[in-house]
C-alpha cells in the first residue's frame, strides 16, 4: 500500500541512513579513540558539530578521489568503481539480508532504475574527469551540481524558481564556461565529462527527492547497492587489468574512505540542520587544491580560480534561496492563531 505523498516542498535530500548497528559501531569506535576530544566536542552547538563532521567527510571524499586519480592511468575507472561498490555494499549487507525481499517492494521501479543509471553515468564520467584533469578543477566543476538541481527540480518536481535564482544559475554557468574554456579548438573533453557528471548527479538528487515521497530510504539504498554493482560487472570484466599488490591496496583504501566519508556525512546531517552544514562541503575545493599541489604538483590557473569562485558563490546563494523559500512556505501553511 502506498501512502499519500507529502505535498510540501521537498527539501534537500538527506544522506541515506545505514543500519543502526553499523553506524553505532562507527561512532563508538571514533568516540573511544578520541575520548579527550569528544567531551568538549559534544558541548558545541549542533550546527557546529554537524559542520565539523561534514568537513571531515569532505576530507575523506577528497582523499578517495585523489587515490582514484593516482591509479587511474593504469587501472580502468570502471574496475575501480566495481571494487569500491563491493566494499560499500558489504557495509550495508546487514540491511539487505535482514529485509530481503520486502525492502525491494516498490511501485516506482522505473524511477529507481533511472536513478541507478544516472548514478553510473555520474560516477564514471566524474572519476574519468578526475583522472585527466587537475584535482581542484575537477572538484570545482562538480559543484555545478547545485545549478542543475534548480533546473531539474522545476521540470520533475514543479518547483518554482524566482528571477533571482535564475540569475544566479546563469551566472553560475558562466563560471562553468570560464573553467571549460570553449575556444576555436573546441571544448576540453574531460571538462565536459565533469559537467555531465554534475548534471547526472543533480538528476539523481532530484529523483531521490521524488521517490522518497513514496518509498523508504532503505528501499532506495538497496536498489543503489545491488544494481550499481551488477551493472558495473560487465564493463569491469571487459576492461579488466590485473592490479599489482600496491593497486589492490589502493583500491581497498578507496572503498574504506568512501564508507568513512558517507558515515561522516550522515553524522553531520544528523547533528545539524541541512541548510547550515551543507555549505561546508565546499571545503573540498581547499582540500583538493592542497592535495593536488602536494601530491600531483598541480597549481590552479587563473581561469580555474575565477570559475570556482563564481560557481561556489552562486551555489551558496541557491542553497540560501531554497532555505528562505521553504521557511516562507512552512509559515504560510501554518493555520492562523
Amino acid at each position: 500500500m502506498v501512502t499519500e505523498p507529502d505535498r510540501t516542498t521537498p527539501q534537500e535530500p538527506q544522506p541515506l541512513q545505514p543500519t543502526p548497528s553499523v553506524f553505532n559501531r562507527f561512532s563508538s569506535y571514533i568516540g573511544v579513540l578520541g575520548q579527550p576530544v569528544t567531551v568538549p566536542f559534544r558541548a558545541l552547538p549542533g550546527n557546529a558539530r554537524g559542520a565539523i563532521w561534514v568537513a571531515i567527510a569532505a576530507l575523506f571524499f577528497t582523499v578517495m578521489v585523489a587515490l582514484i586519480k593516482s591509479i587511474g592511468d593504469t587501472i580502468p575507472v570502471v574496475q575501480v568503481l566495481l571494487f569500491r561498490q563491493i566494499v560499500m555494499t558489504c557495509t550495508v549487507m546487514p540491511i539487505l539480508v535482514s529485509g530481503f525481499p520486502d525492502i525491494l517492494k516498490t511501485r516506482h521501479l522505473g524511477l529507481h532504475l533511472t536513478r541507478v543509471v544516472l548514478a553510473l553515468i555520474a560516477m564514471t564520467c566524474g572519476f574519468t574527469a578526475v583522472v585527466h584533469l587537475p584535482l581542484a578543477e575537477a572538484t570545482a566543476l562538480g559543484f555545478a551540481k547545485s545549478l542543475f538541481v534548480t533546473i531539474f527540480a522545476m521540470v520533475v518536481l514543479s518547483e518554482v524558481a524566482g528571477p533571482r535564482r535564475w540569475f544566479a544559475v546563469l551566472i553560475g554557468f558562466a563560471g562553468v564556461l570560464v573553467m571549460v574554456q570553449p575556444g576555436p579548438d573546441g571544448l576540453n573533453f574531460y571538462s565536459v565529462l565533469a559537467v555531465v557528471a554534475a548534471a547526472a548527479a543533480a538528476a539523481v538528487m532530484v529523483i531521490i527527492r521524488k521517490v522518497s515521497q513514496f518509498d523508504r530510504s532503505v528501499t532506495i539504498l538497496s536498489y543503489q547497492a545491488i544494481l550499481v554493482g551488477f551493472l558495473m560487472v560487465p564493463p569491469a570484466i571487459y576492461f579488466w587489468v590485473t592490479p599489482s599488490l600496491h593497486e589492490w591496496f589502493v583500491m581497498g583504501a578507496i572503498g574504506l574512505f568512501s564508507v568513512c566519508g558517507q558515515l561522516s556525512n550522515i553524522q553531520g546531517f544528523k547533528e545539524g540542520e541541512a541548510s547550515a552544514v551543507a555549505p561546508m562541503d565546499y571545503i573540498r575545493l581547499v582540500f583538493a587544491t592542497l592535495i593536488g599541489f602536494l601530491i600531483f604538483a598541480e597549481i590552479p590557473d587563473l581561469e580555474t580560480t575565477i570559475g570556482a569562485v563564481i560557481i561556489i558563490a552562486t551555489s551558496l546563494y541557491t542553497v540560501r534561496a531554497e532555505k528562505r523559500a521553504a521557511t516562507t512556505k512552512k509559515q504560510a501553511s501554518k493555520p492562523p492563531q
